[in-house]
């Protein structure tokens, strides 16, 4: 069995409400973003056995199988696949292991796992939900913010401690642009020539006293605000994946290995816990300890959610999200998964890590999470 090897990855600027971003079609989005990453690391279009892309609501711009069609848009040729695969916060992270497990099992030697979502375009739960009332009985459509709120409270995770997280994911990724610590992850968009984006549009400074003022979001006496949550966004990000044989036969660097996979279920009502025991499998898997993980990208759903995991995981915050997380950058949903795995690579590379972690928790009840290793 081959290895499935990082060859590069690559990810749009992230666009929140009001910004640049918002009107370019997500096809058009992702498409840049797959050109781009080709186009840098000399690969021909009709070297890609497969694109797989993440979507968490496949529907509107987002639907008629958009993989397919931004491989069109790409260049790449009518031979080559495209699947778009759901798994809601998980999507592309499920599509980078879709990718490595064929590469793997010998099925293809060269693919791109994509994602992307745009949040203004198509709403959250799509444009005509229909909930099962059996499944509504059980809770299983409750808000992810509500979700958010129950971790708060059994994890006894306050207001303060949520608002001081968020401030440091700002803080984080504006200190990782000021130091061009995103320059070459980060792909410039072209909208339509009308401007071109080049930075995330999301981190601030923080103000502490409008922070301080702003009301619950979710429940009248809750904790958790729009400051201590991720934004709603647009964004896209791939990664080339290549077996370990054909990466070294056509000269390419290579970047990570991927080194474990896991996907697990949770309760739904408490979704954000996911990133504890799908990173305790993957763990297992691999016959590693947290220890032995140097840097850790955790999808930043909710300051709650992202506390909760680092203190029940036993986790060394000193280790997580180097250079701001989700709460800053915003959570394109389907975007997010392969988002991750673009910033760990890099931040592995600018610290001199030899292992990394990127995890996330998944509405409806999921957790997945990726171990990669660099030579």
């Amino acid at each position: 069995m081959s290895d499935s090897v990082i060859i590069d990855a690559a990810r749009s600027p992230i666009g929140i409400k009001n910004g640049n971003l918002v009107g370019i079609r997500p096809d058009d989005l992702t498409s840049q973003v797959v050109c781009g990453l080709m186009n840098r690391n000399n690969v021909e279009p009709d070297q890609i056995n497969d694109l797989v892309l993440g979507c968490a609501f496949p529907e509107g711009p987002q639907g008629m199988l958009m993989a397919k069609g931004v491989a069109i848009l790409a260049g790449i040729p009518e031979t080559s696949g495209g699947a778009v695969v759901n798994r809601f916060c998980g999507s592309s992270m499920d599509a980078v292991h879709q990718i490595s497990t064929r590469i793997e099992s010998g099925d293809i030697d060269v693919g791109i796992a994509a994602g992307v979502e745009d949040m203004f375009s198509v709403p959250m739960g799509g444009f005509n939900p229909d909930f099962h009332p059996e499944l509504a009985e059980q809770e299983y459509y409750i808000g992810m913010g509500e979700t958010a709120e129950t971790l708060a409270s059994e994890g006894d995770i306050s207001r303060d401690e949520q608002e001081q997280f968020a401030m440091e994911s700002h803080e984080k990724a504006l200190n990782a642009w000021e130091n061009g610590r995103y320059d070459s992850e980060v792909i410039s968009i072209d909208v339509y020539g009308e401007c071109v984006v080049d930075k995330d549009e999301g981190p601030r400074q923080p103000d502490i006293e409008k922070i301080k003022s702003l009301d619950p979001a979710f429940l009248e006496n809750g904790t958790i605000t729009a400051a201590t949550s991720s934004p709603i966004s647009i964004g896209a990000a791939a990664v080339l994946i290549t077996s370990r044989t054909y990466a070294e036969d056509n000269s390419l660097p290579i970047r990570a290995t991927i080194k474990g996979r896991s996907v697990v279920g949770v309760d739904w009502r408490r979704m954000g816990m996911g990133p504890l025991p799908a990173t305790k499998k993957v763990l297992e898997r691999a016959d590693m300890t947290i220890d032995q993980i140097d840097v850790v990208e955790l999808n930043e759903a909710f300051a709650a959610q992202s506390l909760y995991v680092i203190k029940n995981g036993g986790w060394n915050p000193n280790k997580v999200n180097l250079n701001g997380g989700a709460i800053a950058l915003g959570h394109p949903l389907g975007c997010s998964g392969a988002r991750i795995i673009t910033t760990l690579v890099n931040v592995m590379e600018q610290q001199g890590s030899k292992t990394g972690l990127a995890t996330m928790c998944i509405g409806t009840g999921q957790g997945i999470a990726t171990i990669l290793e660099r030579d």
